[in-house]
């Protein structure tokens, strides 16, 4: 008599080998860190998309400079990251602009320079906190792959040691150690795949942000140089 043997994905996993089951715990771990940190990533992303677009259009109108500033200044939190840009430029040449008044060692290149630099660091700060994850991303995407074939070829393994005891190998005894195996890299893929789109998808828009961003400084301090004349 044929016993049919339950080849389902639960029974799978949890007769599969104890190596094997550790390599799918793993890889399931870090599927739902990876999805967290996707979601996370899509919201920050947006969000920052649409406050640049927000804030550009408040800076272009031709607003005081000095009244978008102290609205930057007393918003950090929700203005987003160009307004902390202007901010950051604007107040050290605020600051610049009022030393250069009582020194005669300070110039107004030496302002320029100083809002310049303070631009730059706040630009860096911003891009750092709109990176944060891509490399846990880029990495489980190319390294969930091969954890997964590593669980697959351990169960394979495992699995035709086991023909070793039986007199006579038949497809039905090696076919559920082998799908067992195969399950771990069906995970690792699961895994990977989106992790791997994620990755692509938010560094191409990372990048249009940081553009944006780079445009916004030099085109700043343009208006700066023209206003120090």
């Amino acid at each position: 008599m044929n016993v049919t043997q339950d080849l389902s994905f639960i029974a799978l996993i949890t007769n599969a080998h104890l190596i094997v089951q550790l390599i799918m715990a793993l890889l399931l771990a870090v599927s739902v860190i990876s999805w967290t940190y996707i979601f996370k990533k899509l919201f920050d992303v947006r969000s920052a998309r649409n406050q640049t677009v927000e804030f550009e259009k408040t800076f272009w109108a031709g607003g005081n400079l000095h009244a978008l500033h102290a609205s930057a200044g007393s918003n950090r939190a929700s203005s987003g990251a160009l307004a902390r840009i202007f901010e950051a430029g604007m107040g050290e040449y605020i600051k610049g602009k009022q030393a250069a008044a009582s020194s005669r060692d300070m110039n107004m290149g030496d302002v320029l320079d100083g809002a310049r630099r303070a631009m730059r660091a706040a630009f860096q700060r911003e891009m750092d906190a709109l990176e944060a994850h891509l490399a846990f991303l880029a990495s489980v995407g190319s390294v969930s792959p091969y954890i997964g074939l590593l669980g697959t070829v351990w169960g394979i393994m495992n699995a035709f040691r086991g023909l070793a005891n039986v007199q006579q190998a038949t497809l039905s005894a090696v076919a559920p150690g082998i799908a067992e195996a195969l399950i771990a890299t069906a995970i690792g893929l699961f895994a990977a795949i989106p992790a791997v789109v994620a990755y692509n998808r938010f560094s191409h828009d990372i990048d249009r942000l940081a553009i944006r961003f780079e445009s916004f400084v030099e085109e700043f301090s343009n208006i700066l140089q023209r206003q120090s004349r």
